[in-house]
């Protein structure tokens, strides 16, 4: 395929450079010059625990890349969709269309700008941080899939999941990608909770005092899924059915469970929202992934209350008002503790 990687990144960079290997025909676009520079002049390389390789693909930033492409996959952070969208317009055909390979409920966002016959959906879970200029640690595999947002099995849907299963042989094409992406707003909100500590995530995630406020967390953000007639699916561990409505206290532990194990196969120990708030120092996801369940919840008149403080919670991390701590997590469990959300 020819194929335009916009946002070059963690996800945009693992994906791009094995496609590229593979044959495809792919440019790269990213907003950092240093990194774009590094890929031009010695390739982009793939480091960690499952390959090591180094990908050729011509890269620009958005303001010099030319051309335009019937295939773009949308590689970048949550926050920066509208903005990308607005400098990715020109550079898609007429009859081309655009996959968010995003976290969050960003395909919402870009059926503003190209129309939602325009836009498909793409959820990924795989383990990837960018390292430095023109390198990518690629830490673990995870779940890797796309397809409309109407659920039909197009022509194109299929021609794009035949080229993501040259990055991951188990790449699935599903008639319910949005369902997919509400799963991993459940697990990014447990993700979320994590990263207010320096605990890994699996570390975090398997502490026993903490596991009724995760629980109750995932709970919250099910329900409002539900709520909004979605169908969440199960992916990697994270077993929606048992955050739904009628789902029983053991299940959710054997589900937590799970994602504990699936992390501690993971060369990735922390996630991207904390190195974006211990590491990297910038602003994180969290408005353009749980705003969502906040701003759902309030459509359907569901209570938000633990979703809604932990947004508060990494805000003021960002802003320096409070330093990464276990004692982050006392608001939230308590919140939990007053049983608001039901099981």
């Amino acid at each position: 395929m020819r194929l335009l990687v916009w946002g070059a990144g963690a996800i945009g960079g693992t994906i791009g450079a094995y496609l590229a290997r593979a044959g495809h025909d792919v440019t790269l676009v990213d907003r950092d010059g240093d990194h774009v520079r590094a890929v031009n002049e010695g390739g982009l390389r793939i480091e960690g625990p499952i390959e090591t390789f180094t990908a050729r693909a011509p890269a620009f930033t958005a303001s010099d890349v030319t051309g335009a492409w019937d295939t773009v996959l949308l590689c970048t952070k949550a926050q920066d969709t509208e903005r990308a969208a607005a400098q990715l317009a020109p550079h898609v055909t007429p009859g081309g269309c655009v996959v968010s390979v995003q976290n969050g409920l960003n395909p919402l966002v870009l059926n503003e700008t190209f129309g939602q016959a325009r836009v498909l959906g793409s959820f990924v879970n795989f383990g990837a941080d960018y390292l430095s200029p023109g390198t990518v640690h690629y830490a673990g595999r995870g779940a890797v899939v796309v397809g409309e947002q109407d659920g039909r099995l197009t022509e194109r849907a299929r021609t794009i999941h035949a080229a993501l299963r040259d990055f991951d042989a188990d790449a699935v094409l599903s008639d319910n990608v949005l369902g997919y992406l509400w799963s991993k707003l459940g697990y990014g909100a447990l993700l979320f909770a994590t990263a207010v500590t320096n605990d890994s995530i699996a570390d975090a995630l398997a502490r026993p005092e903490d596991r009724a406020m995760y629980v109750a967390l995932g709970r919250e953000v099910m329900r409002v899924a539900v709520a909004h007639g979605m169908r969440p699916e199960a992916f990697n561990g994270f077993d929606p059915t048992a955050f739904l409505p009628g789902g029983t206290d053991l299940a959710a532990n054997a589900s937590m469970d799970d994602l504990v194990a699936f992390n501690r196969r993971s060369a990735k120990t922390h996630s991207g929202i904390w190195r974006d708030l211990a590491v990297r120092r910038r602003r994180t996801e969290v408005d353009a992934q749980l705003g969502w369940v906040v701003r759902f919840g309030r459509e359907h008149g569901l209570p938000t209350p633990i979703t809604a403080r932990l947004v508060e919670l990494i805000h003021e991390l960002e802003d320096g008002r409070r330093e990464l701590s276990r004692a982050n997590l006392d608001e939230l469990r308590a919140l939990a503790a007053t049983g608001s959300v039901a099981s």
